[in-house]
Protein backbone atom coordinates (compact mmCIF):
# COMPACT_ATOMS: atom_id res chain seq x y z
CA UNK A 1 0.00 0.00 0.00
CA UNK A 2 0.82 3.74 -0.49
CA UNK A 3 -0.43 6.66 0.96
CA UNK A 4 -0.19 9.98 -0.49
CA UNK A 5 -0.66 13.44 2.13
CA UNK A 6 -0.92 16.95 0.30
CA UNK A 7 -0.32 20.14 2.54
CA UNK A 8 -0.21 23.61 1.67
CA UNK A 9 -3.97 24.37 0.49
CA UNK A 10 -4.55 27.83 1.59
CA UNK A 11 -6.84 31.08 0.98
CA UNK A 12 -4.75 33.13 -2.03
CA UNK A 13 -4.98 36.55 -3.65
CA UNK A 14 -6.05 36.67 -7.30
CA UNK A 15 -2.47 37.25 -8.89
CA UNK A 16 -0.26 35.28 -6.23
CA UNK A 17 1.39 32.54 -6.08
CA UNK A 18 1.30 28.77 -3.61
CA UNK A 19 2.86 25.73 -3.70
CA UNK A 20 1.53 22.73 -2.40
CA UNK A 21 3.20 19.00 -1.68
CA UNK A 22 2.71 15.58 -1.21
CA UNK A 23 4.74 13.29 0.02
CA UNK A 24 4.50 9.04 -0.70
CA UNK A 25 5.20 6.84 2.00
CA UNK A 26 4.61 3.16 2.30
CA UNK A 27 5.56 0.44 -0.01
CA UNK A 28 5.92 2.91 -3.10
CA UNK A 29 9.07 1.16 -4.94
CA UNK A 30 11.13 2.52 -7.24
CA UNK A 31 10.54 4.80 -10.36
CA UNK A 32 7.25 5.58 -10.31
CA UNK A 33 5.22 8.65 -11.55
CA UNK A 34 3.79 11.35 -9.35
CA UNK A 35 0.45 13.47 -10.46
CA UNK A 36 -1.17 16.44 -9.95
CA UNK A 37 -5.08 16.42 -10.81
CA UNK A 38 -7.65 18.92 -9.55
CA UNK A 39 -11.69 19.12 -9.23
CA UNK A 40 -14.21 21.61 -8.52
CA UNK A 41 -17.77 20.43 -7.62
CA UNK A 42 -20.18 19.14 -10.46
CA UNK A 43 -16.55 18.57 -12.50
CA UNK A 44 -14.63 16.08 -13.92
CA UNK A 45 -11.60 15.69 -12.37
CA UNK A 46 -8.72 18.13 -14.35
CA UNK A 47 -5.09 16.68 -15.21
CA UNK A 48 -2.37 19.11 -14.19
CA UNK A 49 0.76 17.47 -14.46
CA UNK A 50 2.97 14.13 -13.37
CA UNK A 51 6.65 14.00 -13.17
CA UNK A 52 7.79 10.20 -13.65
CA UNK A 53 10.66 8.32 -11.57
CA UNK A 54 12.91 9.45 -14.47
CA UNK A 55 12.00 12.77 -14.39
CA UNK A 56 10.26 12.86 -17.80
CA UNK A 57 7.53 15.95 -16.98
CA UNK A 58 4.54 16.85 -18.83
CA UNK A 59 1.70 19.68 -18.10
CA UNK A 60 -1.66 20.01 -19.36
CA UNK A 61 -1.73 22.33 -22.25
CA UNK A 62 -4.07 24.93 -20.09
CA UNK A 63 -1.83 25.39 -17.68
CA UNK A 64 1.56 25.41 -19.24
CA UNK A 65 3.40 28.11 -18.33
CA UNK A 66 1.70 28.72 -14.88
CA UNK A 67 2.57 25.67 -12.92
CA UNK A 68 5.82 23.84 -12.25
CA UNK A 69 6.22 20.65 -10.86
CA UNK A 70 9.40 19.51 -8.75
CA UNK A 71 10.60 16.17 -7.82
CA UNK A 72 12.60 15.06 -5.07
CA UNK A 73 12.06 10.91 -4.64
CA UNK A 74 9.07 10.62 -2.68
CA UNK A 75 8.06 14.39 -2.40
CA UNK A 76 6.44 15.94 -5.67
CA UNK A 77 5.76 20.09 -5.42
CA UNK A 78 3.69 22.00 -7.38
CA UNK A 79 4.26 25.81 -7.94
CA UNK A 80 1.81 28.02 -9.33
CA UNK A 81 1.69 31.25 -10.50
CA UNK A 82 -0.56 34.27 -11.10
CA UNK A 83 -3.55 32.52 -10.07
CA UNK A 84 -7.34 33.42 -10.68
CA UNK A 85 -10.25 32.49 -8.89
CA UNK A 86 -10.91 29.95 -11.83
CA UNK A 87 -7.94 27.47 -10.15
CA UNK A 88 -10.11 27.23 -7.32
CA UNK A 89 -10.51 23.44 -6.38
CA UNK A 90 -9.00 20.45 -4.72
CA UNK A 91 -5.96 19.89 -5.90
CA UNK A 92 -5.17 15.94 -5.37
CA UNK A 93 -1.59 14.01 -5.67
CA UNK A 94 -1.90 10.71 -7.97
CA UNK A 95 0.86 8.27 -8.29
CA UNK A 96 2.04 5.16 -9.97
CA UNK A 97 0.34 5.89 -12.83
CA UNK A 98 -0.07 3.88 -16.38
CA UNK A 99 -0.68 4.84 -19.65
CA UNK A 100 0.48 8.35 -19.00
CA UNK A 101 -1.68 10.23 -22.10
CA UNK A 102 -1.78 12.53 -20.61
CA UNK A 103 -4.12 12.46 -18.21
CA UNK A 104 -2.16 9.83 -16.53
CA UNK A 105 -3.81 6.78 -15.76
CA UNK A 106 -3.15 6.66 -11.48
CA UNK A 107 -3.63 3.86 -9.06
CA UNK A 108 -2.98 5.88 -5.82
CA UNK A 109 -4.93 9.08 -4.38
CA UNK A 110 -4.55 11.62 -1.58
CA UNK A 111 -7.49 13.00 -0.09
CA UNK A 112 -6.82 16.49 -1.68
CA UNK A 113 -5.82 19.90 -0.57
CA UNK A 114 -8.24 22.94 -0.82
CA UNK A 115 -7.27 25.95 -3.05
CA UNK A 116 -9.23 28.50 -2.71
CA UNK A 117 -8.16 31.92 -5.00
CA UNK A 118 -9.89 34.87 -4.02
CA UNK A 119 -10.93 38.06 -6.16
Amino acid sequence: QVQLVESGGRLVQSGGALNISCVASGDTGDHYTMAWFRQTPGAEREFIAYSTGRRVISYADSLKGRVTISRDNAKVVLTMNNMVPEDTAVYYCASHCDNLGPPPDCYYWGRGTQVTVSS
